[in-house]
């Protein structure tokens, strides 16, 4: 398998519930949401991806999402959540709580 370019985020955070898997990225890459919010990621690559916390402990551990596959999560904490896909580790992103 070839490694796609990266790809540039945009920088500016986003609002709502909903995260995209796709071109071997998540999107958006920084998501801001209010405590109790449920987010959902949805894999719309032919590849496996998965959502893992990027530090020990974290409480985002999905399995690998086939295409068309979802994982949520309810953040509950206030703080910011560092993720990544661990088939693809360069794939990063960040959840915002307040």
């Amino acid at each position: 398998m070839s490694m796609p370019a990266s790809h540039p985020s945009t920088g500016a955070p986003v609002t709502g519930n909903a995260v995209a898997i796709k071109n071997f990225a998540f999107a958006p890459a920084t998501l801001k949401v209010r405590a109790g919010t449920t987010v959902t990621w949805t894999n719309q690559d032919t590849d496996a991806h998965t959502v893992t916390s990027a530090k020990t402990g974290g409480p985002l551990h999905s399995a690998a999402l086939t295409t068309h596959a979802t994982y949520s999560h309810t953040f509950t904490k206030p703080g910011t959540y560092a993720y990544l896909c661990t088939i693809h580790p360069f794939m990063t992103a960040t959840v915002e709580v307040t």
